[in-house]
C-alpha cells in the first residue's frame, strides 16, 4: 500500500503567503519609485552638469581669447620697444664709430706736431729759442691730447651704454619670445575640443609649479622691461648728442689751433726772411767795406814804402854831408832842412804804421764779423728751412693723403723759395 512522503521543514500559513506577496509588490513599487526619482535626478544632473561644463568651456575659451589678446598686446608693445632699442643700438654704434674715426684722425696731427718739434730741435746756437711757434706747437700737442682724452671718454661711455642697451634688448627679447611661445600655447589650448585626438587625462594637472607668478607680477615684469629699455634709449639719445657735440667741439679746437699755429709759422718765417735779408745786406756791405779796407791797406803799404824811400834819401844826404872838409862842415839851412825832413818823415812813417795797424785790426774785425754773419746766416737759413719743412709737413692736415707730395726732401730745402707752390699758397692765405 502506497504511503505519502512529506518534505522536511516548517510550513507557512496562507497569511504568510499573502503577506509575502503583498511585501513583494510593495517593495517593487518602492524600488520603481526610487529608481524613477534617481532617473529624474540623474537627468537633471546631466542637464545641469552638461550646461555647466559647456558654460565653463565657453567661459574659459573667452578667457583664453582675452588672455591671448592681452599677451599679444604686450608682445606688440615689446616688439615696438625692441625695434626702438635695435635702432638706438645701430645709431649709437654709428656715432661711436664716428668718434673712433675722429680719435684715429687725431693721430696724424699729433705725429705732425711732434715731427715739427723734432725738426725744430735741429736749430743751432742763437736760433734755438723758445719762440711763439714752439709755444703753439706745445699747445697743439696739449690740445690734441686733451681732445683724444675727451673722445676716448665718450667712446668708453658709448661702449658702456651699448652694453646696457644690449642687456635691455636681451631682457626684451627674452620676454618677447616667452610671450610668443605663450600665445602659441594658449592658441593651441583654445583650438582643442573634446573631439581632439591628442587630449588625455593627466596626473594632477592643477598643480602649481615653482616660479608661478601672479598677473600683477607678470604685468610688472613686462612693464619694467619696457620702461627700462625706454630709459636706456633716452639715455643713449642724450649720449649720442653729447658725442656729436664733442666731435664738433674737438674738431673746432684742433682747427683753431692749426690755424693759429700756421699763422705763427708764417709770422716766424717772415721774421727769418727779414733777418736773412738784413744779414745778406750786412754781408754785402761788410764785403764791400773789406774790399775798400784792403785797398786802403795796400795804399798805406805803398805810402809807407815811398816814405821809407824818402827817408833813405834824407839819411843818405845827411850822411854824405858829414864828410864835408874842415870849416865846410857847417850847420847851414840845408842841414836844418834835411834834419827837419828826417824827423817829419819818421813821424809820418810812425803815423802810417799806427794807422796801418789800426786798419789791419779793423780788417781782422771785419773778417771775424763777416764770418759771424755767414755763420748766423747759415743758422738762420737752417732755421728757415726747418720751419718751411714743418709748414710743408703740415700740409698733410689739409690735403688728402693721395694728393700730398712733399715739396722738399728730408735733407735739403728748395733754394728758390719764390718758385715753391707752398710759399705761394702761404702768401695767398696770409
Amino acid at each position: 500500500m502506497a504511503t505519502l512522503s512529506l518534505k522536511p521543514g516548517s510550513r507557512f500559513t496562507v497569511t504568510d503567503w499573502h503577506t509575502n506577496a503583498a511585501l513583494i509588490s510593495t517593495n517593487a513599487e518602492r524600488q520603481r519609485l526610487s529608481s524613477h526619482q534617481i532617473r529624474q535626478e540623474a537627468r537633471a544632473l546631466r542637464n545641469e552638469t552638461s550646461n555647466q561644463t559647456k558654460w565653463d568651456e565657453q567661459d574659459n575659451s573667452t578667457r583664453f581669447a582675452e588672455r591671448i589678446d592681452e599677451v599679444e598686446k604686450w608682445r606688440q608693445v615689446l616688439d615696438k620697444c625692441l625695434s626702438e632699442v635695435d635702432a638706438e643700438i645701430n645709431a649709437l654704434t654709428q656715432i661711436k664709430d664716428e668718434a673712433e674715426q675722429a680719435l684715429q684722425a687725431k693721430n696724424v696731427p699729433l705725429d705732425v706736431a711732434i715731427e715739427c718739434l723734432t725738426h725744430r730741435e735741429s736749430r743751432r746756437e742763437i736760433d734755438l729759442v723758445k719762440d711763439p711757434v714752439e709755444d703753439e706747437l706745445h699747445k697743439e700737442v696739449e690740445v690734441i691730447e686733451g681732445v683724444r682724452r675727451a673722445l676716448q671718454q665718450k667712446i668708453s661711455e658709448a661702449f658702456e651704454q651699448l652694453c646696457l642697451l644690449q642687456e635691455a634688448r636681451h631682457q626684451l627679447n627674452f620676454d618677447q619670445r616667452s610671450k610668443t611661445e605663450t600665445v602659441e600655447i594658449d592658441q593651441t589650448c583654445l583650438s582643442l575640443t573634446r573631439n581632439s585626438p591628442n587630449i588625455s587625462l593627466k596626473v594632477d594637472p592643477a598643480r602649481v609649479l615653482n616660479g608661478t607668478t601672479t598677473p600683477q607680477e607678470w604685468e610688472q615684469f613686462s612693464r619694467y622691461s619696457k620702461e627700462r629699455a625706454e630709459a636706456e634709449v633716452r639715455t643713449s639719445g642724450r649720449l649720442r648728442e653729447s658725442i656729436s657735440l664733442t666731435i664738433a667741439q674737438t674738431n673746432n679746437e684742433c682747427e683753431a689751433q692749426r690755424v693759429a699755429l700756421e699763422f705763427a709759422f708764417r709770422k716766424r718765417i717772415h721774421e727769418f726772411e727779414r733777418a736773412l735779408a738784413e744779414l745778406n745786406w750786412q754781408e754785402k756791405n761788410t764785403k764791400e767795406e773789406i774790399e775798400e779796407m784792403e785797398g786802403d791797406i795796400r795804399h798805406l803799404d805803398e805810402d809807407l814804402r815811398e816814405k821809407k824811400g824818402s827817408l833813405k834819401l834824407a839819411h843818405t844826404r845827411l850822411e854824405t854831408r858829414l864828410h864835408r872838409p874842415n870849416v865846410e862842415l857847417c850847420r847851414d839851412q840845408v842841414q836844418y832842412g834835411l834834419t827837419d825832413e828826417v824827423h817829419q818823415i819818421e813821424g809820418t812813417i810812425a803815423a802810417l804804421k799806427e794807422k796801418l795797424a789800426q786798419s789791419q785790426n779793423a780788417l781782422d774785425a771785419l773778417y771775424k764779423h763777416l764770418a759771424r754773419i755767414e755763420v748766423d746766416t747759415k743758422w738762420k737759413q737752417n732755421s728757415l728751412n726747418l720751419d718751411n719743412r714743418c709748414l710743408d709737413t703740415r700740409r698733410k692736415l689739409t690735403l688728402p693723403p693721395e694728393k700730398y707730395v712733399a715739396t722738399s726732401d728730408m735733407f735739403n730745402r728748395t733754394a728758390n723759395r719764390n718758385l715753391s707752390p707752398l710759399k705761394n699758397q702761404q702768401l695767398e692765405i696770409a
